[in-house]
């Protein structure tokens, strides 16, 4: 098809829930209340695991990089989206997109890099006790977080590129509310064979494999627990992994759907609500998944609390 006679789109619409009417209203501030709740949770784990001394090992060190992560990818997606909801028009620049695109892709690798991380951590600490502090000490923590973040970008400027150096012309409609890669990718007036085989080798390699590397770590430490003589003990070992595996779980269980549906033909209205799900709803569950569930943690926020107030 020949599209040189054809406008280039700089701009997208993003359609998101318009559909809602004066609906949009509440939903604005839900995902304000939610979203200040994320910010709010995630930066007390960051204080407390800087302030108490207690709290200064590789497992925490990760839980602090996690809540990190965790507020800048949500902020890469809901001030936006929050500006969007009361906006008549909602459109976004093809600047604007590429940088959300960007932004959404690194620190969402990064995340996926580093839930990783923390199943070794886990690993490390349960079937290799003796050589922990060897394996986790302070240079190789940093430079697994350096990793991840390499990842991050490594997936982030690959991915967001092979999609805008596609020509746009025609309908820039983006049935979303925000620039994810697949609804972009989908306006391309170019074959996008390449650009989608590039992104299911990212999805392979960031995604999968990160993903192979946390089931790995925990069948070495399930077969660890069970080796154990005692029930009691079992039980301990088990509970300092357990608020991991429930992150992990909402963190590629949500996604993972949301990306099955998205490949598909699926209702656009239900695929907004699984995004909505993942990229706004679930950060807010980890501060609660890894204080309420976490002795260490709520025992040096009420020696905090008792020292101050």
């Amino acid at each position: 098809m020949d599209n040189d006679n054809r406008t280039a789109v700089t701009e997208f619409i993003l359609l998101g829930f318009s559909g809602l009417g004066t609906y949009q209203v509440p939903l604005f501030w839900g995902v304000l209340f939610v979203y200040m709740i994320t910010l709010l949770g995630n930066l007390l784990i960051i204080t407390i695991t800087l302030l108490d001394s207690a709290l200064s090992t590789p497992m925490y060190f990760f839980l602090r990089q996690l809540s990190m992560l965790e507020i800048f990818y949500t902020t890469t997606i809901v001030p936006r989206m929050l500006s969007d909801l009361l906006s008549s028009h909602p459109v976004i620049s093809i600047a604007s997109c590429f940088t959300q695109m960007y932004f959404f892709i690194l620190f969402g690798i990064a995340e996926c890099c580093l839930l990783s991380v923390m199943a070794y951590d886990r690993y490390a600490a349960i079937c290799r006790p003796l050589h922990y502090a060897s394996l986790m000490n302070r240079q190789v923590c940093v430079g697994m977080m350096g990793v991840s973040y390499v990842m991050g970008i490594t997936a982030g400027t690959s991915n967001a590129l092979l999609i805008f150096t596609l020509p746009f012309h025609g309908s820039n409609i983006v049935h979303n509310f925000f620039c994810d890669n697949l609804p972009v990718l989908r306006l391309a007036s170019a074959d996008t064979f390449w650009a989608e085989l590039g992104n299911l080798a990212f999805t392979l390699l960031f995604i999968v494999t990160p993903f192979t590397l946390i089931v790995f770590s925990y069948v070495r430490i399930l077969i660890t627990i069970l080796g154990l003589a005692s029930a009691q003990g079992r039980q301990k070992v088990f509970s300092t992994c357990s608020s991991h595996l429930i992150v992990v779980t909402l963190f590629y269980g949500s996604a993972a759907i949301a990306y099955v549906r998205l490949g598909g033909k699926a209702n656009k209205d239900m695929d907004q609500i699984l995004s909505l799900f993942y990229t706004v709803v679930t950060p807010m569950f980890n501060p609660f998944i890894y204080t309420l569930r976490n002795k260490e943690v709520m025992g040096a926020l009420r020696r905090k609390l008792t020292k101050h107030f």
